[in-house]
């Protein structure tokens, strides 16, 4: 998919929404494997076929100043018996962002019904 410079595509904007939706819960931090259990879940949500794919886009909104992360303590993993997990938490710039987002997409659905009326 071809980006517009200052665009979400359609993952990225589900991975914010589902940063939100964490939030709401609680869960201001998540991790790339919670995320995609979650993603998974939801519907209409754009699939991340690999976990390579996922990444790339937690990435890119980092880079982008939309996600902070950081590494969890290591004294969690090892008293849980696994690696270490990269947190992830959406930013205000990202909140931002997503508004923006919606307000694109909910201004281009309109264009596109006002266009596909009768006349």
């Amino acid at each position: 998919m071809r980006r517009k410079p200052g665009r979400l595509i359609p993952l990225e904007i589900a991975i914010c929404e589902a940063a939100i939706e964490l939030r709401e819960r609680g869960d201001d931090a998540f991790h790339g494997y919670e995320l995609a259990k979650m993603l998974r879940r939801v519907p209409d949500a754009p699939l991340a076929t690999a976990f390579g794919t996922l990444y790339r886009a937690l990435n890119r909104l980092e880079s982008m100043g939309l996600l902070d992360s950081r590494w969890e303590a290591p004294t969690i993993a090892a008293r849980e018996n696994r690696p270490r997990r990269r947190l992830y938490t959406l930013t205000a710039a990202g909140d931002a962002a997503l508004e923006e987002a919606r307000r694109a997409t909910a201004h281009s659905s309109r264009k596109r019904r006002r266009r596909l009326a009768p006349a």
